[in-house]
């Protein structure tokens, strides 16, 4: 393969030493001159390369960089400056710890000032091509979410990376539950704005998805009360700038709860779709999810943990004890079209560039189609049973404390869910299955688990009837808890319903039928990166190697 044409080449400075700089489409590469080597005959030549795709912006030089400089060495840097006064300094994305990103500097200098603006001119109409960059944003920002910091987040630690990437942006921070919901679906002139980004936790964004989704499908004349209904896919990027109690998607979508990080994918232009589920009871919408729809244990948890809320984000381990100490199982039955495509148990992980999530849904590719094809391959299958938890991930749900996520194989855009059916058992042995989320281990391999990827699925709760005699005898008595390793259970039957947990949210209705909308909503990200990429790799190569060369990437 051939090397791309140079656009630019010079000899320029870089702290005190001479440096040859060279610019093509793809990256922008700086390595020290013979005469700069010269000085220690023992040091190699170090190109140090960064894509321009991941450069934030380039400017004059920054006086405040100047200062440091000066303070480190101020012989040389005096110097520098006599010799070549003119500088222009480039920002960039530079990855640090695992899967976090920061803006970086580098600063170069040249005795001609119409060398310096040329690079600045060249450097920015390179920018101007990367098209899929957002130049406008509209911001909402929930004040009240987690330990109240999302406006000095924003403020401090984001704001100033959108000024200096030169992105306008329109701020509102909300002032009531589902504000910014209320706004997308009827106020928001979508039309002047090439993303919304939410500041603040699950809550938030599900608030941005509900708003968008609906005034997507408002506009194309989709009612969403029809559960076979396709919906319209959201042409405006939804960006997460993490700032609440559970960051649960982000984490899943970027690999770290990271603000900056999360501003550097949204100025870049990282673009990854997403599945959404639609809920329904009957004939009637009840809520989208992007991470978990969980009955029984999830969903008692959530329901229990809403009483607390003065208790902060401590509520849900409080909850999660309690619930876990209940042990309590629902009996129904559940049915469910299986995907022709994977296995939650595959050990295929959805990182960046994912193969699986890499076809795009056309028009002779719809949803129907796949359903008409599932049909063929298995058809619905229904079982019925006694259930500690259902869950449905539509992504790993991996988030600090559980690295893995709910279902670790889970796909982001693959137009299905992985369902997990956690049948009754002991305490002892459900409490195994929840540890083997927060290690290596396999929490699905257990005898009273199973799971299936699917592309929709009817759950029916059982309803309140005559109960058999070995269901009566398990009925405990208030007297306290019985031996954890008990296989025993506890089955109210007064309250013989759980809750359906969605995204954080309790759905009103235990009877739903769920729907995969494939790749329906895209994220300014571009999942989970496994691992920093070589550039020098690439065909964009700008210098022959050399025996004596290193290489690193910025």
């Amino acid at each position: 393969m051939e090397t791309q044409d140079r656009l630019l080449f010079s000899k320029l400075f870089h702290k005190h030493r001479q440096v040859e700089v060279t610019l093509n489409r793809s990256v922008l590469a700086w390595k020290e001159t013979e005469k700069s080597r010269k000085r220690n005959r023992a040091e190699t030549a170090h190109i140090h390369a960064l894509q321009v795709c991941e450069i934030v912006a380039v400017h004059t030089k920054d006086d405040d960089q100047d200062n440091k400089e000066t303070r480190r060495s101020r012989a040389e840097a005096k110097q520098t400056s006599q010799l070549y006064p003119h500088a222009f300094t480039v920002s960039y994305v530079r990855r640090t710890r695992l899967h976090q990103w920061c803006c970086s500097e580098v600063m170069f200098h040249s005795a001609n000032q119409a060398l310096s603006e040329q690079w600045i001119t060249v450097i920015n109409e390179q920018l101007a091509l990367l098209t899929h960059r957002p130049k406008s944003l509209l911001v909402y920002i929930n004040p009240y979410g987690g330990k109240r910091r999302g406006k000095r987040i924003y403020e401090q630690k984001v704001a100033p990376l959108f000024g200096r990437a030169c992105i306008s942006t329109d701020v509102i921070v909300t002032e009531r539950a589902n504000h910014a919901r209320d706004h997308l679906k009827t106020e928001a002139n979508l039309d002047t704005y090439d993303g919304v980004v939410c500041v603040g936790g699950d809550g938030m964004f599900s608030e941005i998805l509900h708003g968008l989704i609906s005034r997507t499908q408002t506009d194309n004349g989709v009612d969403p009360n029809q559960p076979d209904a396709e919906l319209v896919p959201c042409s405006v990027h939804i960006g997460i700038i993490p700032a609440g109690s559970t960051d649960c998607i982000c984490f899943a979508t970027v690999g770290t709860n990271d603000p900056v990080t999360s501003a550097l994918h949204i100025i870049v232009g990282d673009s990854q779709p997403m599945d959404v589920c639609s809920v329904h009871h009957n004939d009637s919408f009840l809520r989208y999810s992007v991470s978990l729809l969980g009955y029984g244990f999830y969903g008692d948890v959530l329901k229990d943990s809403e009483r607390k809320r003065w208790m902060g984000p401590a509520r849900y381990d409080l909850s999660g004890v309690k619930t876990f100490l209940s042990h309590n199982y629902y009996e129904g039955s559940i049915s469910f079209l299986p995907a022709d495509m994977g296995d939650p148990r595959d050990k295929l992980q959805c990182r960046s560039g994912c193969s699986v999530c890499q076809h795009k849904p056309s028009s002779k590719d719809t949803q129907w189609e796949k359903k008409e094809k599932s049909d063929k391959v298995g058809g619905w299958r229904t079982i019925r049973g006694k259930f500690i938890a259902i869950n449905a991930a539509s992504m790993s749900c991996a988030c600090p404390r559980s690295p893995k996520g709910l279902s670790p194989s889970a796909h982001l855009a693959d137009g299905t869910t992985d369902l997990i059916l956690v049948r009754k058992c002991s305490r002892l042995d459900f409490l195994t299955h929840l540890l083997r989320h927060t290690n290596k281990e396999d929490q699905f391999d257990h005898s009273f688990v199973e799971v299936h990827r699917v592309r929709r699925f009817n759950f029916q709760p059982q309803q309140n009837e005559m109960h058999s005699l070995e269901d009566l005898t398990e009925t405990p008595k208030k007297t306290g808890f019985r031996p954890i390793c008990s296989a025993q259970t506890n089955y109210n039957s007064q309250d013989s319903h759980s809750s359906w947990n969605c995204d954080g949210e309790i759905l009103p209705h235990a009877a739903i039928r769920v729907s995969v909308q494939p790749q329906l909503i895209r994220l300014f990200a571009r999942g989970i990166e496994e691992q920093q990429q070589c550039l020098l790799e690439d065909p964009c190569t700008l210098w022959a190697l050399e025996p004596n060369t290193h290489y690193s990437v910025d």
